[in-house]
C-alpha cells in the first residue's frame, strides 16, 4: 500500500516548509515508514548530485578582463555600432542588478528594517494561531502544566507565568516560527482579548521594550535574560507595556 505522505509531506519536509511541530511529527513518521525514509534518501542523493555535477561555467578571464577595462578606461564619445551599443547596455543592467542587491543586502541590517521585518513577522504568526484548531499545543491554565511541556521540544526553558491575578490568565501555549525560528508561544486573555507572547533565545544584551502597530495589532519587544520577548494583540498598547511589567517582575 502506498504512503499518502510520500507525496504530499515529504516534499515539504525536504524543503523545509513544514513547521517545528509538523516537522517532528514527520519524523517521528520516518521512523515507522520505510517508503518515505526510501524517498527521503532518494531526494537527499539527487541534490547531492546535482551539487557535484557543478552545471554552470566560468567567465573566460579574457571576457572578464576587457569588462574590467572598459569600466576603468575613459574612452572618447563615438557612435556605436549596433553591437557594441548592446555590449555596453548589458554590462550598465549587470552593475544596476548588483547595485540593487547590494542595497538589499544592506537594507535587512538596518535596524528599521529589521523591526518591520519582524513586526509583519509576529503579526501573521498571531494570525495564523487565531485559526480554528492552532492558538495552542497544550491547553492548559496551569503553569505548572504548560512549562513542562516545552521539554526537550526547544533548546531553552521558556519562563512560564500565570498572570490571572492581575488580568492576564493563562490560556496555554504552542511552538511557532518566527523569521526561521523555532519560538515558545505563550497565550494569554486579556478581557476578550488574546495575547501572543513569542520568546526565543538571543545573544543581544538586554534592551529596553519598543512598541508598533501594523495592520491594526499591536506589538511591544523587548530582551532579557538572554531572551527575546514580542508581545502581539489587538489590546490597547499600556495593555501590553503592563503584561512586560509582570514578565520583569
Amino acid at each position: 500500500m502506498s504512503c499518502d505522505r510520500a507525496d504530499t509531506i515529504l516534499h515539504g519536509y525536504f524543503d523545509n516548509e513544514l513547521d517545528a511541530l509538523g516537522a517532528a511529527e514527520f519524523e517521528h513518521h520516518l521512523e515507522q515508514c520505510s517508503e518515505c525514509a526510501d524517498g527521503l534518501a532518494a531526494l537527499k542523493s539527487l541534490r547531492s548530485s546535482m551539487n557535484r555535477a557543478q552545471l554552470y561555467e566560468k567567465t573566460p578571464a579574457a571576457l572578464r578582463k576587457k569588462v574590467l577595462a572598459d569600466l576603468h578606461v575613459a574612452r572618447p564619445v563615438v557612435i556605436a555600432p549596433a553591437r557594441t551599443q548592446w555590449r555596453w547596455l548589458a554590462v550598465a543592467a549587470a552593475l544596476l542588478l548588483f547595485a540593487y542587491a547590494g542595497w538589499r543586502v544592506v537594507s535587512v541590517f538596518r535596524g528599521d528594517n529589521h523591526e518591520t521585518v519582524l513586526a509583519a513577522e509576529v503579526v501573521d504568526a498571531h494570525l495564523r494561531s487565531l485559526q480554528p484548531g492552532h492558538l495552542t499545543d497544550v491547553l492548559s491554565t496551569d503553569q505548572h502544566t504548560v512549562k513542562p511541556w516545552f521539554d526537550g521540544k526547544l533548546d531553552f526553558s521558556p519562563p512560564v507565568r500565570d498572570f490571572a491575578a492581575q488580568g492576564f490568565p493563562l490560556q496555554g501555549g504552542r511552538l511557532d516560527v518566527v523569521n526561521g525560528r523555532t519560538t515558545a508561544a505563550l497565550v494569554y486573555g486579556r478581557r476578550k482579548h488574546l495575547v501572543n507572547v513569542f520568546i526565543w533565545l538571543s545573544s543581544e544584551p538586554d534592551a529596553v521594550p519598543r512598541e508598533g502597530s501594523t495592520q491594526g495589532y499591536q506589538w511591544l519587544e523587548w530582551r532579557a535574560g538572554g531572551m527575546e520577548f514580542c508581545a502581539v494583540s489587538d489590546t490597547a498598547p499600556a495593555d501590553l507595556e503592563q503584561l512586560q511589567r509582570l514578565f520583569a517582575e
